[in-house]
């Protein structure tokens, strides 16, 4: 059963952990996520990004395979579906597909404009008992077409936001998407400590969990992030393991590709970066 991440967040605030939402893009990514979450006794969330729902065929789909998968699976610990970086009229497909959690992205919109639309889908997640991440300050790098620079968000927009009722906040503190340059500066842990004291409890978000030093990620906790994006680094564990699959000629069966043995080495590689990544983010046995 799906439920919201509201629960799930309150919780890791409290605790001083961070659950990790894994961006899915096919069957092999889901499963991975899923049984390692279940492994080790893990809340987690299944992040959607547009570009990945329209690849799978539609969110409906998308709501229907991982809702049997957790019944075929019989996974047992809390699981999040929720849409990453959606606009508003992908918030509003996703409310109708059946999807527990969505983020509208308003980053880019004028301030009003942000704060408009983010008040309706309040009112509308609140109908349909679902939970629901805005966002203020652009995200750095690129995802599915949306490219921000790494803005700071301003502290006091961020409280307009929150006021409205959301579930959780992204606030852009310098994080991008995408593997980070080597002349990064570094989260903006003044910015973060500012958002956070004007947002009180809310659960905040930090995206572009990907690079990010380990001692960072701690600290970013410690001030009040409880939801922590990762998909750079699955994408990049899942192409070398089938990389080197290949290029050893494992592949080689006489009769062409086998694809649930080609896809197999990515899959135990994202297995591996998640349970990684739940280790430092603390939320193993948190379930």
């Amino acid at each position: 059963m799906l439920v919201t991440a509201k629960e799930m967040l309150t919780k890791a605030k409290a605790g001083k952990y961070a659950v990790g939402q894994f961006n899915i893009n096919n069957l092999e990514w889901t499963k991975a996520v899923l049984l390692t979450a279940e492994e080790l006794r893990s809340p987690v969330i299944l992040g959607v990004s547009e570009g990945a729902g329209k690849y799978m065929t539609g969110y409906k789909t998308v709501v229907g395979m991982v809702k049997g998968m957790l019944e075929e699976l019989k996974i047992t610990v809390p699981v999040a579906l929720h849409l990453d970086h959606g606009s508003y009229e992908g918030c509003l497909k996703c409310v109708e597909a059946g999807f527990s959690s969505i983020m509208f992205d308003g980053s880019h919109d004028p301030i009003e404009e942000n704060v408009a639309k983010t008040k309706e889908l309040v009112k509308i997640c609140a109908e349909h008992n679902m939970s629901l991440e805005a966002e203020v300050g652009a995200i750095g790098g690129e995802e599915d077409g949306v490219v921000g620079k790494g803005e700071c968000a301003d502290p006091e927009e961020c409280k307009r936001i929150a006021d409205l009722g959301v579930t959780m906040l992204a606030a852009g503190i310098g994080n991008i998407h995408g593997v980070y340059p080597e002349n990064w500066e570094g989260l903006s842990f003044e910015t973060l400590k500012a958002v956070s004291e004007k947002t009180g409890d809310m659960p905040l978000v930090l995206h572009g969990g990907t690079g990010i030093p380990a001692d960072q990620i701690k600290k970013a906790i410690s001030l009040g992030v409880a939801k922590i994006n990762v998909n750079t680094e699955c994408q990049l564990a899942f192409a070398a393991a089938t990389r080197k699959y290949i290029e050893e000629g494992k592949d080689k069966q006489g009769k062409g590709f086998d694809p649930r043995k080609l896809l197999l080495p990515g899959t135990e590689a994202i297995k591996e970066t998640v349970k990684e990544k739940m280790e430092l983010f603390g939320s193993i046995g948190k379930a």
